[in-house]
């Protein structure tokens, strides 16, 4: 087999060549959750970076936090 420059990708993969999956293998690190979400692409397209999105979120919460406190 020819030797591929990594960072070339090959035109066609063998599954031979990926190795032997391991069913489960990252099962219980799934199971403690993650907190990576997926944003649809109209949201993502008005945030730069996740800076920016954290940023937004912190505002929207300190706003909905007061608004709440108005009402009680």
């Amino acid at each position: 087999m020819k030797k591929v420059n990594s960072d070339e990708l090959r035109p066609e993969y063998n599954r031979d060549d990926l190795g032997h999956g391991i069913r489960g293998k990252h099962y219980d690190e799934y199971k403690l959750g993650t907190n990576l979400v997926l944003l649809s692409p109209d949201v993502a397209a008005m945030f730069p970076d996740e800076e920016a999105v954290n940023t937004a979120l912190r505002d929207l919460i300190k706003l909905a936090q007061k608004s709440v406190h108005l009402t009680k």
